[in-house]
């Protein structure tokens, strides 16, 4: 009988030790993604930065033709309502 009355403590315990475990698992699945989120910005803003000193190079002034991609009309305009968007939401440094 003794037996019986600790069942329910048990699977209560085991219940409480899988949701712990799995808010382990979360956090850490988290964690691991903004990492890989951090890193991919990163190596973004280093070849960004790569390229635009190897654009800087190959100047026309160079000799050489300008190679500036011609970039469709929809995708100019896109990129001029995103950095409207972004100076919106740039914190005011007024004091």
């Amino acid at each position: 009988m003794s037996m019986n009355s600790h069942q329910p403590q048990d699977r209560a315990e085991a219940l409480f030790k899988k949701k712990q475990e799995r808010l382990r698992e979360g956090q850490q699945a988290m964690a691991e993604y903004q990492a890989d989120r951090r890193a991919v910005g990163e190596k973004t803003a280093r070849l960004r930065a790569l390229r635009l000193a190897r654009d800087a190079a190959e100047s026309p002034s160079d000799g050489g033709s300008a190679r500036t991609p011609a970039l469709p009309k929809k995708t100019l305009a896109k990129t001029a309502a995103l950095s409207k968007k972004t100076k919106k939401r740039a914190p005011s440094t007024a004091a």
